[in-house]
């Protein structure tokens, strides 16, 4: 019966080294890609909160006068807290934008699009947008 020589042993040490380095970079990896996946759904909530917003204001051409509450100076950008978890004092923020802009006065036609801009660890800023086209309430 013959033993391992000290070069086998350090080559399946190697490559035990380099198994247990794989697995514990791709856990932290997807680690990473789920935090970032929930601060993506939180900001894409905020965002549709805003257009909801938008779709809520009175918008009536047939009123006597004619109302229209569905004016960008009405929702001017606004920051919040996302929608998370936190612990620790890192809060995470997103800036809404709505942008409102006529495409046609007849028949009348606004198109709404919301920009919600968050930024995520040392990664750079992220953008979720929502486009909708609205008309005036019947």
């Amino acid at each position: 019966m013959h033993g391992l020589t000290l070069a086998e042993v350090m080559i399946a040490l190697g490559i035990g080294a380099l198994l247990y380095a794989g697995i514990l970079s791709g856990y932290i990896l997807t680690t990473s890609r789920a935090e970032w996946t929930a601060y993506w759904l939180a900001a894409q909530a905020l965002a549709t909160d805003r257009l909801e917003q938008t779709r809520a204001a009175k918008w009536d051409t047939q009123a006597f006068p004619p109302v229209d509450q569905l004016l960008p100076s009405n929702f001017p950008p606004r920051v919040d807290i996302l929608d998370l978890p936190i612990s620790g004092a890192l809060i995470p923020y997103a800036t809404s934008t709505v942008t409102i802009t006529l495409v046609s006065s007849n028949p009348p036609l606004k198109c709404i699009r919301v920009d919600t801009t968050w930024s995520f660890k040392h990664r750079g800023t992220f953008t979720n947008t929502v486009v909708t086209y609205r008309g005036p309430d019947q």
